[in-house]
Parts: structure tokens; sequence; C-alpha cells
């Protein structure tokens, strides 16, 4: 077996490479440290002037994180191993977020959950016809964290608002109108973006360099299918309670009205509630309040229930048949909700 996680330079160019294609490029413990120490070298490295992230194998850049790591420390009772795992993988994301050097990461394939914290919270993110991108944790009993508070804010209207509780995939055209990518380079054109960024990394100006090659090697991939249903949307989504935006797709009666309302309904009752509550209350918020609000969520779900429900009905026993607790959204009171909100004290997480 190779290294989990590749990281090389080419000249001036640094490269990661995320090497765990039978599991979709899921992130280990390990690599979460391994990733932010070479970050942190790099950034301060005169040698190094853009980095590239990517995954191995044409079927994923990062499906997330390695969620069975996260059961088989509870079943141990090792909650300071779940806890560190969200606070280096929380830290990790507002370095890239805050990265000072050009971030390039290319998309190729599955970007979800973890992925999304390596990729979307960077300054430029490269789709391609491959491309696949979801925020999924309300199906496993978890809330959209990495940053989500953030970049799913930044989408247009209400749209990262339903992307956060439906879990919904976008191909590689919504990814680009929604913000969630930010260019789009065929796969057969792949080889010579490297070339190029190799090329852009030398340059007397790199940061110049690297947005100039990428605006030469985009190309619009035209209007994806979320756009046609982008009114329903908006009416339902932008409603103040989430009761409201269920009522508003049952009202509706149209096809996409009702397959989202059976999108919701597998999903975690109290998961779409705090999910609900954290992305409305985080529109404008600033990244470091966002990632920190993020990780109490974090906190307090790996205190619960329904996220240890989720992975071993998903992950571990593959039944897909988890047992919510509450079961149903009429169950969710707003102090369960509002609980898990709450700040942590001598827990909250440090931020440099």
């Amino acid at each position: 077996m190779g290294e989990e996680t590749r990281i090389d330079r080419s000249g001036r160019l640094g490269r990661i490479v995320l090497n765990r294609p039978k599991v979709l490029n899921a992130l280990s413990a390990t690599q979460y440290h391994q990733i932010t120490d070479c970050l942190s070298q790099w950034e301060i490295d005169p040698d190094i002037a853009v980095i590239l992230i990517e995954g191995e194998g044409d079927r994923a850049f990062c499906a997330g994180g390695d969620i069975r790591m996260v059961w088989d420390a509870a079943r141990r009772g090792d909650h300071a191993f779940n806890l560190d795992v969200f606070r280096t993988e929380y830290r990790l994301n507002r370095r890239i977020h805050h990265y000072p050097k050009p971030y390039v990461s290319l998309l190729d394939g599955i970007c979800m959950g973890g992925g999304a914290g390596l990729s979307v919270n960077g300054r430029y993110r490269i789709a391609t016809e491959r491309t696949r991108f979801a925020m999924p944790e309300t199906g496993i009993g978890f809330f959209p964290d990495v940053g989500a508070t953030h970049f799913l804010n930044r989408c247009p209207g209400s749209v990262g608002l339903y992307l956060g509780l439906t879990g919904r995939q976008l191909g590689p055209a919504d990814c680009l109108w929604a913000g969630i990518a930010t260019h789009f380079v065929p796969v057969e054109r792949l080889d010579e973006l490297h070339n190029a960024l190799d090329a852009a990394a030398l340059s007397s100006d790199p940061t110049d360099a690297v947005a100039a090659t990428l605006s030469r090697f985009h190309q619009p991939p035209g209007d994806g299918p979320l756009l046609r249903h982008l009114d329903t949307l908006e009416c339902c989504f932008a409603m103040g309670r989430l009761e409201d935006v269920v009522e508003g797709l049952r009202r509706d009666g149209g096809q996409w009205a009702w397959d989202t309302i059976w999108d919701l309904s597998g999903r975690a009752p109290l998961s779409l509630a705090v999910t609900h509550r954290q992305l409305r209350e985080g529109k404008g918020m600033e990244f470091d309040e966002a990632i920190s609000r993020e990780f109490r969520l974090a906190w307090h779900f790996l205190a619960g229930h329904d996220f240890l429900e989720g992975i071993r009905a998903l992950v571990v026993d593959k039944d897909r048949r988890p047992v919510w607790s509450p079961s149903s959204l009429a169950e969710v009171d707003e102090l369960s909700v509002a609980a898990y909100f709450q700040m942590l004290g001598d827990d909250e997480l440090p931020l440099p």
C-alpha cells in the first residue's frame, strides 16, 4: 500500500494528492494532520508559490471523512479522539480559507462533506464533467460542517439551505452557477492544465498567472437542471420555519417538490432542525465565527444519539434503517435544538 497522502513539489508548485481511491479518497485522521503540516510549511516556504490538491483516480476528489473511525472511537469510549479529529479538521478548513497563496482544488469526481472542507473553502475550485458535489450529513444524523455555514450561504438565494437540508447532489454546471466551483475544465484537458499551473507557479507574479491560466482553460458548461426549479425552491425554502418549508413543498404539488419532500423524509429530524437554524442564522457570518459555531454543534452531535445511529445504519451494519430520536419533525422541540448551540467553555475551538 502507498502513502495515504502523496505530497510533492514540481518547480514552485506544491501538490497534494489524496491517495485512498478504494474508499473514494475518504480522509483518515492521520491525513488531517499531514495536510495541516504540509500547508503550514508551504505557507512560509518561498520556493512554493501555488498549491494544487486533487484526488487519486477518476471517481472522487474526496467523498468526506472516514466516519467509521468516529464509530470505532465512540465504541471504545474514546471521546477525546473524536474531538481531536474534528478540532484538527476544522482548524485545517480555517487555514485553507485564509491561505495566502493560490490554492487550487481539482474536483474531478465526487466531492462531499470533508472533501468540500478541503476545497470549497479555498480560492479556486475546478469542476469537470465528472464532478458530483453534495453535503449529505443530515442523512447520517449530523449537520453540514467543515465551513458549510459560510460557503453554503454564499450560494444564490436559498440554494445553500436547500443543499444543506436535502443533501442533494449537484453536477458541474450547477456547481459553477451556485459558486461551489469557480471554473469548469473538461477531463481531456487536465494534463494540459497541470502543465500550465506548473508554468504559472514559476512566473514572476504567480497569483495573477494562476488566475489568467484558469480563465484561459475555463469553458462554460451550460445550464444545470437546478435552474429549472429555482422559482419553486425560492418560494419554499425562503420561508422562515422548517415546517413552512415542508408545507410549501406540499402545496406546490409538482414532481420536483414531492421529490424534495422524499429527500427530506429519510433524514434525521433533529439534524434538519439544527441545520435549518445553523444556516439561516449563519448568513453573513464571518468564517472564524462560523467554524467555531460548527465545532460546538459537532461536540453536541458526538455526545448525542443520531450521529452514531446514522453511521451504524449506513456504514457499519448497512441496513439503511436508522432509528432517529426524535423520529419526526413534530417531536423536535426548540429547547433541544437550542442546546446544540450552547457554548463549550474551555472546550471551544482554539483559533490561532
